[in-house]
């Protein structure tokens, strides 16, 4: 038995999370095609036989232009600290760029095993093209590995997981095999449905949109769900319900099919839109609720 702490790292919108819920075959991490979707730091263990792969889900890192970015970053450069591989993502198909080598120089301050990873690979239909971006990244850094994936086609991503369990460095297991994410369920819910939100209304909603789980009821054949989105702009609110609430309806079967398939049972599931325009009014009505956010800002 081997076992031992990955952390996945890259820019925004390179693949993190799709690549984490492809290996753990289940939808732990939201994604979306917005940048900054992850907020939160996503633990997942993977299982097999004869390893366990504690697998960091992180933030994207990126030059950061306001408090939220800062802390961001902050999350996810903690997560790189006393891992055995750091696996740095590049999305192939936007090619390597300053938000990249932002990251390289300061991975190369870590010294830690870093194992290079293109992804989306399968938007790229000349393979001399991927050889001749494989040839020109091995120069940038001593990569103990250059892989090229698909998460979504599921290419090379058990070649990857294989060349990992060489890289493991203990003999113990720190999770039961039916341990899967270090997420409550409480923060799956409310990803899912924030993950909703950003792919249904594009570029329109800012990735600050929070949610909360308000009500949870479950019986052995259904689990019914009150969801609390929070905006900080009325426009964005009517957005998000939308003509004769069309929007609001479209984001909540959406969810509703992804929460079906995680629980594996039948889920009710209400949504509520408020707009609150300050942090201040924000945690006031957060503690009236008896609820917490989710981002901690130090």
């Amino acid at each position: 038995m081997k076992s031992g702490f990955v952390s996945i790292v890259g820019r925004p919108n390179v693949g993190k999370s799709t690549l984490l819920n492809t290996i753990l075959k289940k939808h732990v991490a939201i994604t979306s095609d917005k940048s900054g979707t992850t907020r939160n730091i996503i633990q997942g263990v993977y299982n097999d036989e004869n390893s366990q792969i504690v697998f960091v889900d992180t933030p994207g890192i990126h030059k950061p232009k306001n408090k939220l970015g800062t802390v961001l970053n902050k999350k996810a450069y903690a997560m790189t600290d006393n891992v055995d591989v750091v696996l740095f993502l590049v999305d192939i198909k936007e090619g390597f760029g300053r938000g990249d080598n932002f990251i390289l120089e300061k991975l190369k301050q870590e010294k830690q095993n870093v194992i290079l990873v293109l992804t989306k690979i399968d938007k790229i239909k000349d393979k001399e093209i991927l050889l001749k971006e494989i040839d020109k990244l091995k120069d940038l850094y001593d990569f103990k590995e250059i892989i090229p994936i698909s998460s979504v086609r599921k290419i090379n991503v058990s070649e990857l997981i294989n060349t990992l369990k060489k890289y493991l460095t203990d003999d113990m297991k720190y999770f039961e095999d039916t341990y899967l994410t270090n997420q409550p369920t409480s923060m799956i819910i409310t990803e899912l449905v924030r993950e909703k939100i950003l792919r249904e209304t594009n570029d329109e909603v800012p990735h600050s949109v929070t949610c909360y789980l308000e009500e949870y009821y479950e019986s052995e054949k259904l689990i019914e769900l009150g969801v609390l989105i929070i905006v900080d702009r009325d426009n964005l609110k009517k957005i998000i319900i939308g003509k004769n609430g069309d929007m609001l309806k479209k984001i909540g079967t959406s969810a509703r099919v992804d929460l079906e398939e995680y629980f594996n049972k039948k889920v009710f599931l209400s949504l509520y839109v408020k707009t609150i325009k300050n942090w201040r009014d924000r945690e006031k009505y957060l503690q009236e609720l008896g609820l917490k956010d989710d981002l901690e800002f130090e």
